[in-house]
């Protein structure tokens, strides 16, 4: 599966940095945000793709007020989503600028006036939001546009998972990501739970990763060696800009740092490999082999007291002791002689 032109299978971790609410306002930050993560190694930049009317209702009833110990308690859902939205006509200077530095570009549609707007772009997928993910007329028309489908699962139960990942294969797409997500903004790391990551791959068949909310960089390392192949983190220009997300927000040193991290855990993990490398015969010379550790007689019986497993790795194979202990020389030895197989 390709990601624009990304090979999910072949190219490493694909790296998406999310601008969500973290222009603050103003297009020239999320200009800014989008160089800013080409410059940090992100492969891709994600916008949400939505407004106040779209997701909700404008109403202060007690259901449309936010509670719960979140970041943003006692504001109505419409306030949240009408201060976070990236304006629609933000959307095609935002595409071609990312384009026009060779970063991917893609959104989060949340509803189907939204799909609809971003085809004109193009974009290379489509990412279903955790909260969305219940939304089945909203995924099977995401999934019938023929383009990789991201889907996060922060507050999907195990059938619901099913479920969206049989609506799209039933519109013929199988070009499915399942990401693991914790919808707590910012996520506590014992609730991450990072292990369903290899499981989400196997149980559905799909390529699997993981969104993340939570501070740092070791959540998505530990991904990454679990076997994601996508990671997403909300990405911020400077934290002095402020916003609904800056909490649970990467600026660009913590970002780069996280790039950095991944990419020298793809090294570490590298290829199941028993393969006698170049360097790897060389530095067999500092193993252990059979040597002359006391001088022998012609005639003197091999024994542990004057042939031992030392190194360097220029004698014997250590092997072979056993079958020395107990016969007699054919010739004089002296010490630190190594022991070949005409003795």
């Amino acid at each position: 599966m390709k990601i624009g032109n990304f090979n999910l299978k072949e190219d490493g971790t694909f790296i998406i940095a999310e601008l969500s609410a973290n222009h603050n306002g103003s297009l020239q930050n999320a200009l800014d945000t989008i160089k800013a993560a080409k410059e940090v190694g992100a492969n891709a930049i994600k916008l949400q793709t939505y407004t106040a009317d779209t997701l909700t209702l404008n109403s202060n009833r007690e259901d449309f007020v936010i509670k719960g110990g979140t970041l943003w308690d006692n504001k109505t859902l419409y306030e949240l989503y009408e201060e976070a939205y990236t304006p629609w006509e933000w959307h095609k200077e935002l595409f071609e600028y990312a384009r026009s530095l060779d970063l991917d570009i893609f959104s989060t549609p949340f509803d189907k006036s939204a799909v609809d707007f971003l085809k004109q772009f193009n974009p290379s997928a489509y990412k279903i939001a955790s909260f969305e993910i219940t939304d089945y007329a909203l995924i099977e028309y995401t999934a019938k546009q023929k383009k990789p489908i991201i889907i996060s699962t922060g507050i999907a139960t195990l059938q619901e998972i099913q479920d969206v990942v049989d609506i799209c294969r039933s519109v013929g797409n199988e070009e499915i990501i399942l990401l693991k997500c914790t919808s707590a903004y910012p996520a506590a790391l014992e609730d991450a739970n990072l292990k369903t990551i290899a499981n989400l791959a196997e149980t559905f068949g799909v390529i699997s990763g993981f969104s993340d909310h939570t501070i740092g960089s070791t959540a998505p390392v530990v991904a990454v060696t679990l076997g994601a192949k996508v990671i997403e983190k909300h990405f911020i220009l400077d934290k002095s800009i402020g916003g609904p997300d800056l909490e649970f927000s990467m600026d660009k040193e913590e970002f780069k740092h996280m790039v950095k991290c991944i990419k020298d855990t793809e090294k570490l993990l590298g290829k199941v490999s028993y393969e006698m490398t170049e360097k790897k015969i060389k530095n067999r010379v500092f193993s252990r082999s059979l040597y002359v550790s006391k001088d022998i007689k012609k005639g003197d019986e091999f024994t542990l007291e004057n042939i031992k497993s030392v190194r360097p790795g220029f004698g014997l194979h250590p092997k072979y002791l056993k079958d020395l202990l107990g016969q007699k020389s054919t010739k004089d030895y002296k010490f630190a002689d190594r022991v070949k197989l005409d003795l």
